[in-house]
């Protein structure tokens, strides 16, 4: 029986709502643990512990029940495609091949959107213009530009933040992002998901500008004045900002389980997921390029605020721009 068009979208968004908590819930369950460890054992021995949770999913996989499923034909498009490009990325790789990270980029790009095309060909026109528009949000809201580590550095070299208080952080971090997900599920599953994108990438923005602040020196402001100083100012921008990560992937994957091709599913969701993460390597190009012209090294933080104010405007403005676009023909 066909279900309101508003049901479907508020139920599919409360299973990423659900998938978001857990995963915030695991973070919870490591976060303040990482720091300590990180302060008392070496990084070799950081990363041989933290294989301790892949072992665990793997023994998972032995109990899970198997159902049965109607096979369908292999897809020769895109598993020949998948191979191809699979061979492409590892001879650039090995060959050192100028710009190699660039090229792989477009590569990457050029494929999942190749494969795209195959999935959504037989989708309806309409149907098809709005996973094309939403496919376009999600990436751009993916595709912004970080600072690098010079902010990292220059916390530990001035601030002298330590691997402990980077502990403290995830774990107020973790524990604020459980409650907030919680407190808005409603919100996150049944507004307008360009709405819900845009009021995100505004707050993250607004809540980002402490760590401006503190390197022009807002602690020693703050510290005169009301006796707090960069650690309980990094805390609560940690506690306040957090939980828009998670927050934002919700709407995110909502967005993708809603236009999933029916029959295709599977594909798709790989698609996409893809999708996203080649939006990550453009804003990891992104911020290479910044951190090129705005040249911060270890000791040396001339530069870094005038670093910060572009990744910020670049993160605000990408989103932003392209959900006044096409927010509203993928709200139709």
């Amino acid at each position: 029986e066909p279900r309101e068009d508003g049901v479907v979208r508020a139920e599919l968004g409360m299973v990423q709502v659900l998938g978001r908590l857990a995963l915030s819930a695991g973070i919870l369950a490591v976060a303040g643990l990482s720091g300590w460890v990180a302060a008392i054992l070496t990084r070799e021995k950081v990363f041989l512990l933290a294989l301790i949770v892949p072992a665990v999913s793997l023994a998972g996989a032995f109990f899970a029940s198997e159902k049965g499923v109607e096979r369908r034909p292999i897809d020769w498009r895109i598993l020949l495609g998948g191979i191809a490009f699979g061979s492409a990325v590892v001879a650039i790789g090995l060959l050192r091949v100028p710009f190699g990270q660039e090229i792989i980029f477009l590569l990457s790009m050029a494929v999942v959107c190749t494969m795209l095309v195959f999935v959504t060909s037989g989708v309806a026109p309409d149907h098809r213009r709005a996973i094309f528009f939403s496919a376009i949000i999600i990436f751009a809201f993916r595709a912004t530009p970080g600072v690098g580590d010079g902010y990292f550095w220059w916390t530990i070299d001035v601030l002298k933040f330590d691997e402990t208080f980077y502990g403290i952080l995830r774990q107020t971090a973790a524990i604020i992002s459980v409650i907030v997900l919680w407190m808005f599920s409603k919100q996150l599953t049944e507004y307008s998901i360009p709405a819900v994108l845009f009021w995100l990438t505004v707050l993250g923005t607004i809540l980002s500008l402490p760590n401006v602040g503190l390197y022009y020196g807002l602690h020693e402001w703050t510290e005169a004045n009301f006796g707090f100083g960069a650690r309980s100012i990094a805390i609560v921008d940690a506690a306040t900002s957090s939980p828009f990560v998670q927050l934002s992937m919700v709407p995110l994957l909502a967005l993708i389980a809603y236009y999933a091709p029916p029959g295709k599913r599977a594909t798709w969701f790989a698609l996409m997921a893809s999708l996203m993460n080649l939006a990550l390597v453009a804003g990891q190009l992104f911020t290479k390029y910044l951190n090129e012209y705005f040249v911060v090294a270890r000791g040396e933080y001339s530069e870094l605020g005038a670093l910060l104010l572009c990744a910020i405007a670049a993160g605000f403005l990408i989103p932003v721009i392209t959900i006044a676009l096409l927010g509203r023909k993928v709200a139709r």
